[in-house]
């Protein structure tokens, strides 16, 4: 659940940093995240091994990127835009010239945000928290990875769903439950986008919308259209894509530890493409009151206890190596799921909300393999996860009471 953060004024390290939070004692809407649900209720089938390379260098024929970003030798892809020596696709003009419109559009490999976001950094070198083993055991040293999206559960895609405008939708005013920690808006929700669950869901019901034409990415948590065309929604807020915005501290956003939800999720268009280049975010069933600032900004949760994992916590996921000395052989894996675990250890995973233990969010898609990721996702375990060294822990100890205080 997301309880509203203690109202405080605090420094933060050496930087003298001053804050205002928010705390009335609530729980928040913005609590329990719909991530939670039984292995019962996903698919859970076996799959067939598949014999492939190392690394994948693309997906199987019939799960082929829609935008078909076939690189040349002049270093130019087929749309027009130009590849750097890393393999990331570098494009050009507009954010509507670079993505596709509509529910679920085609991003077409796209990096949504500036390219030094936090999203995008490497830590497959960094430095391992001392506090690693206890933080991993704390979380399920013995729990899989389970992908929380996939494409047939019970009988259509499922995830967390977004939509792509252009300019052309008319604002519409949003009224919160949690207004002072959510930006006012009026925000462009076209009347079919999404709600994650679907329109009668009963969870998270997240609302996601990119306006291309403005540059902003719009997020609702616990979203509910009205008759008269306005919204209703727990928490919102509106992230400005050609900048690298973190929200003010102790203020959440549409997800608990007040980050953008869309930069965190596996989308289909990397996958396909062969690599995905930013973290992932995932949820744990019982997180800190403690959040690591940058770049997370609000906490979740009443324990203090210094081996539960604080929001905006990374892990790393070890090598091949370390994975085939305890039985898991990734290199007979499917290649969406390599793709995936490639960016677990490069980028990592990013603890975004609370929800079921090691759950990775997601897109819908058709084209998902449901069961070599659902399969093949679980072998990987905790254990096989290292904990980021963990810096700008923000928690509770010495702050006086003040206000969530938003631009």
């Amino acid at each position: 659940m997301r309880p509203l953060t203690r109202l405080a004024l605090l420094l933060i390290s050496l930087n003298l940093f001053a804050f205002a939070g928010c705390d009335d004692g609530k729980g928040s809407a913005a609590d329990m995240g719909s991530e939670v649900l039984s292995d019962a209720t996903t698919p859970d089938t076996t799959t067939t091994d598949v014999a492939v390379g190392d690394v994948p260098a693309d997906v199987p024929a019939d799960q082929t990127s829609p935008a078909d970003l076939t690189s040349t030798n002049d270093g130019t892809v087929a749309d027009g835009t130009t590849a750097d020596t890393a393999g990331d696709t570098v494009v050009t003009g507009s954010l509507c010239d670079r993505i596709g419109r509509g529910p679920n559009a085609d991003l077409r490999n796209a990096k949504l945000l500036p390219s030094n976001s936090y999203w995008y950094e490497s830590v497959a070198n960094a430095e391992v928290d001392p506090n690693s083993a206890a933080i991993v055991a704390h979380i399920g040293s013995d729990t899989g990875l389970h992908p929380d999206f996939g494409c047939c559960w019970p009988d259509s895609p499922f995830g967390i769903p977004y939509i792509v405008v252009d300019g052309n939708v008319a604002p519409v005013n949003v009224a919160f439950d949690y207004d002072t920690e959510s930006d006012p808006g009026p925000y462009p929700i076209p009347v079919d986008a999404p709600i994650e669950g679907g329109p009668d869901a009963s969870g998270d019901r997240h609302v996601l919308v990119i306006d291309c034409a403005a540059e902003k990415l719009y997020e609702l948590f616990s979203a509910y259209p009205q008759t008269d065309g306005s919204w209703t929604a727990g928490s919102g807020s509106i992230w400005d894509l050609s900048q690298n915005d973190i929200r003010e501290v102790y203020c959440t956003s549409a997800d608990a530890a007040g980050l953008p939800i869309l930069p965190g999720l596996v989308r289909y268009d990397e996958v396909a493409a062969g690599e995905i280049h930013h973290a992932i975010r995932f949820t744990v069933s019982q997180s800190r009151r403690a959040f690591l600032y940058p770049p997370a900004t609000h906490w979740a949760s009443s324990d203090t206890s210094p081996d539960a994992p604080p929001m905006g916590m990374r892990m790393r996921l070890k090598s091949d190596a370390e994975l085939l000395a305890d039985g898991v052989d990734v290199s007979t894996f499917d290649p969406q799921v390599r793709v995936i675990l490639r960016a677990l250890q490069t980028y990592g995973l990013i603890l975004a909300d609370n929800g079921s233990d090691f759950y990775m969010s997601g897109m819908p898609s058709a084209s998902w393999n449901d069961d070599a990721l659902v399969s093949e996702l679980r072998q990987v375990r905790g254990r096989h996860f290292d904990v980021i060294k963990m810096e700008g822990l923000v928690d509770d100890t010495g702050i006086a009471p003040g206000d969530c205080v938003l631009p």
